[in-house]
């Protein structure tokens, strides 16, 4: 099988090799930053980020004086990676203790139950407990909803794992949990990710949020070229005709570990039968001739002779007891394929896993990226790791094709790197054109802050304090004005609701609603108007909506759900194209690394140029250089700095360092690299003309 992308690493072991205390590379970063009240770990699956919140944590209550440390994971089968550890046989002067009845994730029965459990957690002398993110919302809206009920979080470390299920969107309860915390201000903060982005192009924090996390940041570059075994990632997008049972034979090798996520019910790629898709792959792979009493797994024979252990998460009444064989697995041959419908994903942990064979195009980049995680663990005799979308053809030509896929081959790229590419945050100013002051051209101020500018001819712009507030943090404001039943009936009835009425009336009642301070100030109600119009329309162009007033709003309200795709004109999917539209950051990245179409049978893959560590970093420089502000002069004075650092260090200085000066040395480098091939460009330029 080919791969779109093969990125090679150098397998060294660094990254599993531990300390003296039994920390590895990436738990030593965070434990260098433990005195940081708010830290935000970004970091990829099976680097260690759970073992590294205990060492963490325990420093916390030992050292820092913290009463209480509350873990919370989004679902309850991740709990089992914050269970009781013994951390002192490796070195560590403590060990992480949970007792039973604080492991909420273990508890039968529902919410109730929990919520007075996570009370008595809190009332008692008990230091450690782990539960659900719903189970803390739930007990956090509880306890801080009575007299005082904040100060029962005081001197308490909340971790909350899988940090991008945060948003800074209004309704994200988890997310105004973090808010109101971090606002008192009397309790620490743990977030780790191995995504820090959403699919819904929203941000995770506000940027004076996020400004007070310190942050530790360990790649998939960092973190996979310090395996042991593990030394390379294969990423490929493959596209079919037709059915896709009948071109699964051609990306799908029974000899590797394999997961297959099959399309929802609600995917154009389904059948809208998943038990009979599920006996389709059952029958491609041999025939069953058992079942394993214990776990639940279906015992195929392949025409060979060969037996395959199948754990199918796809059939209701035997999910249970497939999920715990999953869960007793130790051995490489315990299983050889997981089927399974929206499971497997997010937190999944089967270390021997070598390919994720995902069907049908998924909406959220978020997704792709948890998923290639399920195949990125380091494990005895696992060489190679892959990722593959199989996808219905995209209704499109093949030279659009081609450059999606190279927009995604970027975009994974980034998000391995941990890098937005999906959430337009622009700041829209007047054009200067339009600022003619007595027969002169008036100075327009750029953004002060990283977001690009985006000038639009007649724009008013607030003059107050309180408006450019609101201005800059629009997504509040965009989620009121697209959950308002007049404009939701104006996107499906626009006859009923000319567009007029809804920008020009329905918007402004709904921003002094919000906003209340605004009325009766029409001049700066008119720029909010302003900016939300500009940012709807922007946002409209991006999904090649119509710019209709009411469709612009609608577009606003967001992307299809991620199981859901829409059929182009010929019936063939057009989700892969839409989500690639979404992809803001990667356009201005200038790396080709399309190679080849290679077609088989009823479908065919686009193949890559290799791409190996050394592409890895220099995509994560040419973001990082994006996003660079430095004149000519602190270039040049960073230089002899530079130098002496790469002397003395032995390495060039890195841009996720937490020495700020190393950082600034790095973005010097970069942006010394990036003028250099810029003059380089413009002399070949002339000499050509």
């Amino acid at each position: 099988m080919n791969d779109l992308v093969r990125i090679e690493y150098g397998a060294t072991g660094r990254s599993q090799a531990t300390d003296e205390f039994g920390m590895r590379e990436m738990q030593r970063k965070v434990f260098d930053r433990r005195a940081s009240r708010y830290l935000l770990i970004k970091s990829p699956p099976a680097s260690g980020k759970s073992r590294a919140l205990m060492f963490l944590g325990l420093d916390k209550l030992r050292d820092q004086g913290m009463r209480k440390v509350v873990v919370a994971v989004p679902e309850r089968s991740i709990g089992a990676s914050f269970r009781s550890t013994s951390l002192s046989k490796h070195g560590f002067p403590h060990d992480w203790d949970v007792e039973n009845r604080n492991d909420l994730c273990s508890f039968g029965g529902g919410e109730r139950g929990k919520i007075a459990a996570f009370r008595r957690f809190m009332e008692s002398d008990d230091e450690i407990l782990v539960c659900t993110h719903a189970t803390l919302r739930h007990a956090f809206d509880a306890i801080s909803s009575e007299q005082d009920g904040m100060k029962a979080f005081d001197d308490c470390l909340v971790a909350i794992d899988e940090f991008h299920h945060v948003s800074a969107d209004a309704d994200n309860r988890l997310g105004e949990l973090v808010r109101d915390l971090m606002e008192r201000d009397r309790a620490h903060i743990a977030a780790m990710t191995g995504s820090y982005f959403r699919g819904d192009r929203i941000p995770v924090l506000r940027p004076e949020q996020e400004e007070r996390f310190v942050k530790v940041v360990y790649t998939y570059y960092e973190q996979l070229s310090g395996y042991e075994h593990l030394r390379s990632l294969g990423i490929g997008y493959h596209f079919y005709h037709g059915i896709y049972l009948n071109s699964l034979s051609e990306v799908l090798d029974p000899a590797l570990k394999t997961i297959i996520h099959i399309p929802s019910v609600n995917s154009s790629a389904s059948t809208r039968d998943k038990i009979v898709e599920m006996n389709r792959i059952l029958d491609l792979l041999g025939d069953v001739v058992d079942v394993d009493p214990a776990t639940g797994f279906q015992i195929v024979r392949q025409a060979d002779g060969t037996m395959l252990r199948i754990a199918e998460l796809v059939t209701p009444d035997t999910q249970q007891k497939v999920l715990g064989g999953l869960r007793a697995v130790e051995k490489r041959d315990d299983v050889d394929i997981v089927i399974a419908l929206g499971m497997a994903k997010e937190g999944f942990d089967w270390i021997w896993c070598e390919h994720a064979l995902t069907v049908g195009a998924r909406g959220s980049l978020t997704e792709i990226v948890q998923i290639i995680g399920r195949t990125t663990r380091d494990a005895p005799g696992k060489t190679h790791a892959q990722f593959t979308n199989l996808i219905a053809e995209p209704d499109a030509s093949d030279v659009t094709v081609r450059h999606t896929v190279n927009d995604f081959l970027k975009a994974i790229a980034c998000s391995l790197l941990m890098e937005q590419v999906m959430a337009p945050n622009f700041a829209f100013k007047t054009r200067p054109g339009d600022d003619a002051i007595d027969g002169s051209m008036a100075d327009v101020a750029e953004p002060d802050d990283d977001r690009p500018a985006i000038h639009v001819k007649g724009l008013l712009e607030p003059r107050t304090e309180r408006g450019r507030q609101i201005v800059a943090n629009l997504d509040d404001l965009m989620a009121a004005v697209a959950q308002d039943e007049r404009v939701l009936r104006a996107s499906i009835i626009p006859e009923e609701f000319p567009a007029e009425l809804v920008t020009r009336s329905i918007i402004p009642e709904i921003i002094v609603q919000r906003y209340p301070e605004l009325e009766g100030d029409d001049d700066e109600l008119e720029a909010v108007r302003h900016a939300l119009l500009a940012r709807q329309a922007i946002i409209n162009r991006l999904n090649t909506v119509d710019a209709a007033a009411g469709q612009a709003v609608q577009a606003a309200v967001g992307a299809p759900p991620d199981n859901a795709e829409e059929p182009g004109a010929n019936g063939r999917s057009t989700q892969f194209l839409d989500l690639s539209r979404r992809l803001i950051l990667v356009g201005d990245l200038n790396i080709d690394l399309i190679d080849s179409v290679n077609p088989f049978q009823d479908s065919y893959s686009i193949l890559s140029k290799a791409m190996d560590g050394q592409m890895l970093r220099r995509i994560h420089n040419s973001v990082m250089g994006m996003r660079i502000d430095m004149s000519e002069a602190e270039a040049m004075q960073q230089w002899p700095r530079i130098q002496q650092f790469n002397s003395q260090m032995g390495r060039e200085p890195s841009m996720t360092s937490n020495d700020p000066a190393e950082r600034r040395m790095a973005e010097a480098l970069e942006w010394l690299r990036a003028e250099r091939l810029k003059r380089s460009n413009t002399r070949e330029a002339e000499h050509v003309t």
